[in-house]
């Protein structure tokens, strides 16, 4: 497969997502609209967010950093996370196991 093959899915506002999925996880090209945000979540899947392009606004676990092009994330099962885009990004995320809502 090729990623410009794949049709991008926004998921939730300006989280435009092209969806990759083998057996046991999911991986995730985000193109994000500036100013576009993720409210606080959690879920089971285990999570590595890599920020490919812009500026990035990240709370984990309570902790809120700023992250630009380079920086990974790893984001623990259960652990309350969100963040906003303070440009237009480029982002990666991994999930294990698959996110099956996002098929």
């Amino acid at each position: 497969m090729n990623l410009a093959d794949i049709e991008p899915r926004e998921i939730m506002p300006g989280y435009h997502g092209k969806l990759v999925h083998a057996e046991t996880m999911s991986w995730v090209f985000w193109e994000v609209e500036e100013g576009a945000e993720v409210p606080e979540h959690h879920h089971h899947h285990e999570q590595i967010m890599h920020v490919v392009e812009g500026h990035f606004e990240f709370t984990l676990g309570g902790e809120t950093r700023q992250y630009r092009p380079g920086d990974v994330v790893i984001i623990p099962s259960n652990t309350p996370h969100g963040g906003k885009a303070l440009s237009p990004c480029k982002l990666m995320d991994i999930f294990c196991p698959v996110r099956e809502e996002y098929k």
